[in-house]
């Protein structure tokens, strides 16, 4: 079976699994309608709520109709949603909100703030983790050090509270938090690319020492070619697989930094929309962010193993084995 077609089933076998747990563990925890209504809420509000979210069902249909509808693009409604407080008992009369709009609503703001700040932050990486191993020992190297260990350490929501003292409060270059322009994006990125700024920078010292040690680049150096030519085209892209390694798995947790992120910023992402979820008990929106944030996770390492076959030609779509 090509590579490609098997990593597309493991993905769906491990994206199954988590829905299974995120319905089940909903239901876990008690009658859903008790936690997302109170338990002072009347019995007529409950019944209501129970008939409108099918939870009266036998619990193996209300999985399987929970599974048919996501399969549609169905996530279900939300009957919190926009509410403060707890909605009058006449709307759930009504429709509610969907959820899936919601989240499709909120995802491209998410997008948005990881592809900034894990760009920005891979950029700064490559040229720190070049330097460093292009002037090993240096003043160079141990600054490019001590920064990455700085950026590693950090907390990053502890990170945006500083930065937004400093560059917000105290200076007042940049706003606190929100969303829409560019310069809103700055100090979340910052502080959300801080993480893989530093592991990014450490991973590409340590693979280009390695490549700057082979025989080929000492080959390239007697033919004459510019010590950054060396680096930026042959060395770089044969060191490529752990930073692609290393990236793949810092851009997931940026998907899931970002929610302390958004938290502090107030940036209108999936971060911040399981947060509010989570806040009103609204176990329909928190079981759809958490699926957004799951299926982000699923499809990014699936990306980064398929760009193993660019990096590396002995790797094929078609024959590599698990």
């Amino acid at each position: 079976m090509p590579y490609l077609v098997r990593r597309a089933g493991h993905s769906a076998i491990m994206l199954l699994v988590v829905v299974s747990f995120v319905f089940f563990a909903g239901r876990m925890i008690g009658d859903p309608a008790i936690v997302m209504l109170g338990a002072s809420a009347s019995d007529t509000a409950l019944e209501q709520l129970r008939n409108n979210l099918g939870l009266n069902d036998p619990l193996l249909m209300q999985y399987f109709r929970y599974v048919g509808g996501l399969v549609q693009g169905d996530l279900g409604v939300s009957f919190r949603y926009g509410f403060a407080q707890m909605p009058a008992e006449r709307f759930m009369d009504g429709g509610g909100t969907p959820v899936m709009g919601l989240v499709l609503a909120r995802l491209p703001q998410t997008l948005y703030l990881a592809a900034v700040a894990l760009g920005g932050a891979l950029a700064l990486a490559l040229v720190m983790g070049c330097l460093a191993a292009m002037y090993p020992r240096s003043w160079i190297d141990h600054l490019v050090n001590v920064l990455s260990l700085a950026s590693v350490s950090v907390v990053q929501f502890w990170l945006g509270l500083v930065l937004i003292v400093l560059f917000a409060v105290h200076l007042g270059w940049l706003p606190t938090g929100g969303y829409g322009s560019w310069y809103h994006v700055i100090l979340p990125a910052l502080a959300l690319g801080a993480r893989p700024l530093g592991r990014v920078a450490q991973v590409t010292r340590s693979a280009m020492l390695d490549e700057m040690a082979r025989p080929y680049v000492a080959a390239a150096r007697a033919k004459g070619l510019p010590e950054h030519r060396i680096v930026s085209v042959h060395a770089l892209k044969n060191a490529g697989i752990p930073v692609v390694t290393i990236t793949g798995d810092e851009l997931v947790q940026l998907v899931t930094g970002a929610i302390l992120v958004e938290t502090v910023f107030g940036w209108p992402g999936i971060g911040h929309l399981l947060v509010e979820a989570l806040n009103n008990r609204d176990l329909p929106v928190l079981q759809g962010a958490i699926l957004a944030v799951a299926t982000l996770v699923i499809v990014v390492n699936l990306l980064v193993d398929i760009t193993y076959t660019y990096l590396n030609p002995k790797v094929s779509l078609s024959s590599r084995e698990n």
